[in-house]
């Protein structure tokens, strides 16, 4: 039995012992730069005023798009948990309104290099992280590397963020095309929706979805979902100056309400019950395996 093996059985029977509670959303994009991280944040304050406890985890490895914007500088992250005997206490930072997030830190890049008994500790941690929040949001880098789709494939319910400009676009299609070619993604399984920010209006918004969903329906035979519009709003721009979210440092913006929306709508999604899989301990381990197979090519 290799290496990989032994960690798929090991995967089955960590899924098998602890029984995940959080609901996982997975929120990504095609590119850079269109407010992905903002989207995560904001929709985070909205669940915290329903009353959810929440847990970010910041998948962006290497960098800090989350902390920054929160104004808050983790002393440990993921990494001190495998490597160096650190806790979820040691490694979770507390964000405004009790938000709680994870800094991947760039030390995630020695996944790959990790031996049976790390392996089998973070599959261990990252289920018991499943059980200490309503809802875990995982903010992805942007584009289409392979931890990214690792993680998009991984989750039942997807946020992709994307805006009108015409790169953001095809680029939200590169993204979806190569996620559709990735043998972990079961398209029944996974429900992704669609976030337009930065829009003139709502017209604007739904006529973006409309363009994605046609090409993507046509060649990708993927459903997506339309979630709702964020406007151009300049208080965005000046809530992520002063690292602080919109919905604290602007709570009755354009912006701020449109989140609002968007969060409920999330909230009042009964069928997020039936597209759970196995989020973030999934994906983290499928990075690993993958990593265990490369290296033997």
């Amino acid at each position: 039995m290799d290496q990989a093996e032994k960690l798929r059985n090991m995967i089955k029977s960590q899924n098998e012992a602890t029984p995940r509670q959080a609901r996982v959303i997975t929120v990504t994009s095609g590119k850079g730069g269109v407010g992905k991280s903002s989207v995560a944040i904001n929709i985070a304050m909205q669940f915290r005023k329903q009353g959810k406890s929440v847990i970010i985890f910041d998948a962006d490895f290497g960098l800090a798009n989350i902390e920054v914007m929160f104004g808050a500088i983790p002393k440990y992250n993921l990494a001190d948990m495998i490597f160096r005997g650190k806790g979820f206490k040691d490694i979770i930072v507390e964000g405004p309104e009790g938000i709680g997030f994870i800094s991947g830190g760039s030390g995630i890049n020695g996944l790959g290099n990790m031996n049976r008994e790390q392996v089998q500790y973070l599959v261990y941690k990252l289920k018991e992280l499943e059980t200490l929040a309503d809802i875990i949001i995982i903010d992805t880098g942007a584009g289409i590397s392979d931890s990214v789709l690792e993680f998009v494939a991984s989750s039942g319910e997807v946020l992709l963020v994307t805006t009108p400009e015409p790169t953001s676009i095809t680029d939200a299609y590169a993204l979806l095309k190569a996620l559709n070619a990735r043998s972990s993604f079961d398209k029944e399984l996974c429900t992704i929706k669609v976030v337009a920010n930065r829009v003139a209006n709502h017209e604007e918004g739904k006529n973006l979805y409309n363009k994605l969903e046609v090409v993507v329906s046509k060649f990708l035979n993927i459903q997506l979902k339309y979630l709702g519009s964020i406007p151009l709003d300049m208080n965005m721009s000046k809530a992520v100056m002063q690292q602080k979210p919109i919905a604290i440092a602007y709570p009755n913006s354009l912006g701020s309400k449109n989140i609002e929306n968007i969060a409920n709508a999330l909230l009042e999604n009964k069928e997020a019950e039936e597209v759970r899989k196995n989020g973030l301990a999934r994906a983290v381990a499928n990075m690993i395996k993958n990593s265990i197979v490369k290296k033997k090519q």
